[in-house]
């Protein structure tokens, strides 16, 4: 707080500044608190020798934290879930593979090697590693734009290694670097309009599959997907159609079901695996692949073969696998971390975010090097393993397990799997994904993430995936700047017979306080904002001075508790404010200003032309010094023989 004059009478306690700290030394503790905010090397600071390497080896390695306890009962658990998140897992990594135009082999590859690192480097309990959909399609779409899936399928194939590689290293560069914030600029609301969109262009890619069509567009947005199929009915098959649309319904059916009767959680689970058993069967009966209806083929038995070789790193191509690689692996880590800490809280117990992108990011890299495309942590897959009961990560190496039977004796049972299943499947989870309830959700509460929301749906759906992700990113780091450039200042009055001050267009019984204007700035005032605060602390002084019909304004109160920092061109705006309000007969007064803002005040030469005695603690003690002013006319500070009478008034 302050006092009237240097020797005089205290309204309250005064304001003290902070004492000075060197700069590395502050600069240190800003970037340990932006980068480090967990410390994750503090439970290693008073451990030495073997200890230490032991603990360092559970930070990056959990399972060596869980395993040691791990018993029978735990792997009861883990063996159920296993078992029925490996029946989803095997037919969504075919579907997903196809949707990338990927081998359909590399969706049981993927769903093999990615799930045994993150069970050693996960901390999530219930995350179940697969390959998803929205990655599926944006590597079809990013690399299909310079390289043929049908006329060059070995380079599409190189590129799809190469650009998970390069997804793993920056998800693991994140981690490492503890960039994780990143992934925050993704918000709520663009995610949700993000995989809506992406949803509704993967089933309108799946008419290809629904229709029996052999020729299709790579375009993803809706008038090229509409041109093509509409340009092409002649070509249209109806028992494909009919096949799909059945089993389309069936899978719908069961997860109707399912949501009505969560115990029975496993039926839908198991549909996806029943429709390619039924689907196999039933062709292989009518041979229907003979009457246009599309199968798999033939998939080779064994497991993941190296592909380090493979990788393509020369140019031109380096360029489309690295960006398709940054942009992928950024909607992974969205995904699988919001994933993650979802049912973490369900759980209530916390998972590092930091330690995912390592996990994924390491995950991604060995895929890479084992025939293995992009993963991450899928919410359908992980909602299974979780209902299914789940203790521990162990749940995944019971599915690679699965998957590896899988791939060394039952692949050939697949080869009359109809490919208008798969389309079935696919669109049957994508269903899912449009949250038009949460949609709705942001209309009624706010605005403008509801214009995120739409404006990422819309540029996916009638753009690309890529173009969708953009403009919802720039709609929402507009919204940051434009909080930022023009920050909201409210006009604060007293509620009666309390201490407390608030809005007067919010709280009715608030009351202004005559001859003095209480302002609220409600954000850090820096070079984007000085200029605009200055022009609207005028302009509130204008509009006070027409509103007011007893007492002149003779007060501005600034309440800067809000005001987190300050930079030089807001210390340069409060003194041009306080020249401009000096000439009008106005003397400034701040209230409750924070640590930062202390310190660059009394850097400068603003506190001394404000004066130390015209800061306070609360607003209540600003007023009260004020209305003492007022009562005893005098327009500058108190002197020594008033110090009785201020005290009376405090």
């Amino acid at each position: 707080m302050g006092n009237a004059d240097e020797g005089g009478a205290e309204f309250a306690r005064r304001v003290p500044v902070p004492p000075s700290r060197p700069f590395l030394h502050t600069f240190r503790a800003n970037l340990k608190e932006t980068f480090f905010p967990d410390d994750p090397l503090r439970q290693f600071k008073n451990e030495r020798g073997f200890r230490r390497v032991v603990l360092a080896l559970k930070y990056f390695l959990p399972i060596l934290d869980w395993a040691p306890t791990y018993n029978l009962g735990l792997f009861k658990s883990d063996l159920v879930a296993g078992i029925t998140i490996a029946s989803l897992a095997i037919p969504q990594g075919i579907s997903y593979a196809k949707l990338a135009n990927l081998p359909p082999i590399l969706g049981l590859y993927s769903s093999f090697v990615p799930p045994l690192v993150y069970a050693m480097m996960g901390s999530s309990r219930d995350l179940a590693v697969g390959t998803v959909a929205v990655a599926s399609l944006l590597i079809a779409s990013m690399l299909g734009k310079e390289v043929s899936p049908a006329q060059d399928p070995a380079l599409y194939l190189h590129l799809a290694f190469t650009a998970t590689f390069f997804a793993g290293a920056f998800q693991a560069a994140l981690g490492f670097l503890r960039l994780g914030f990143i992934v925050d600029f993704l918000s709520h609301s663009t995610i949700i309009g993000f995989m809506g969109g992406a949803a509704t262009v993967v089933c309108l890619q799946q008419l290809k599959g629904l229709l029996g069509l052999i020729n299709f567009t790579t375009s993803t947005d809706l008038v090229s997907v509409m041109k093509s199929v509409f340009s092409q009915v002649h070509q249209w098959r109806w028992e494909s159609a009919v096949l799909g649309c059945c089993f389309l319904f069936f899978l719908l059916l069961t997860r109707f079901f399912s949501k009505r009767q969560p115990r029975f959680f496993w039926v839908s689970a198991a549909a996806p695996l029943t429709s390619v058993i039924l689907g196999s069967l039933l062709v292989y009966l009518t041979h229907a692949e003979n009457h246009g209806v599309q199968v798999i083929g033939k998939l080779k038995k064994g497991l993941n073969p190296p592909s380090m070789t493979s990788l393509t790193f020369s140019p031109p191509f380096i360029t489309v696998a690295l960006k398709t690689g940054i942009i992928t692996g950024i909607i992974a880590l969205a995904e699988g971390i919001a994933v993650g800490r979802s049912f973490a809280m369900f759980k209530n117990y916390h998972i590092d975010g930091n330690k995912e992108m390592i996990a994924f990011g390491t995950m991604n890299m060995v895929g890479s090097f084992t025939s293995c495309y992009l993963t991450t942590g899928p919410f359908s897959r992980s909602a299974v393993n979780y209902n299914a009961g789940c203790k521990t990560a162990m749940s995944n190496v019971v599915m690679a397990v699965a998957v590896m039977i899988t791939l060394l004796f039952l692949t050939p049972l697949f080869h009359y799997t109809p490919l208008v299943v798969l389309s079935a499947i696919i669109i049957s989870a994508m269903l899912g994904l449009i949250d038009y309830e949460g949609a709705m959700h942001l209309w009624h509460v706010d605005k403008v993430d509801f214009c995120v929301c739409i404006g990422a749906y819309l540029g996916v759906v009638f753009g690309s995936v890529e173009m969708g992700l953009v403009i919802a990113v720039s709609i929402s780091i507009l919204r940051v700047l434009l909080f930022i450039a023009r920050p909201r200042t409210t006009v604060l009055g007293n509620i009666p017979n309390t201490m407390a001050y608030r809005r007067l267009d919010q709280y009715p019984a608030a009351q202004s306080v005559p001859g003095v204007l209480i302002l609220s700035v409600d954000a850090p005032i820096y070079f984007a904002n000085a200029g605009y605060l200055r022009e609207r602390i005028s302009r509130w002084i204008d509009e006070d001075s027409e509103n007011s019909k007893s007492e002149s304004l003779q007060y501005l109160i600034l309440d800067m508790g809000g005001v987190g920092s300050i930079d030089t061109s807001g210390i340069s705006m409060l003194e041009e404010v306080k020249k401009i309000i000096d000439r009008r007969g106005i003397k400034l007064v701040l209230a409750n200003p924070g640590s930062e803002v202390m310190k660059k005040l009394s850097a400068s030469e603003v506190l001394e032309a404000i004066g130390q005695e015209w800061i306070f603690l609360t607003i209540d003690d600003a007023v009260t010094a004020c209305n003492f002013m007022l009562h005893t006319r005098k327009p500058k500070a108190v002197t020594e023989g008033n110090k009785a009478s201020c005290d009376d008034a405090v």
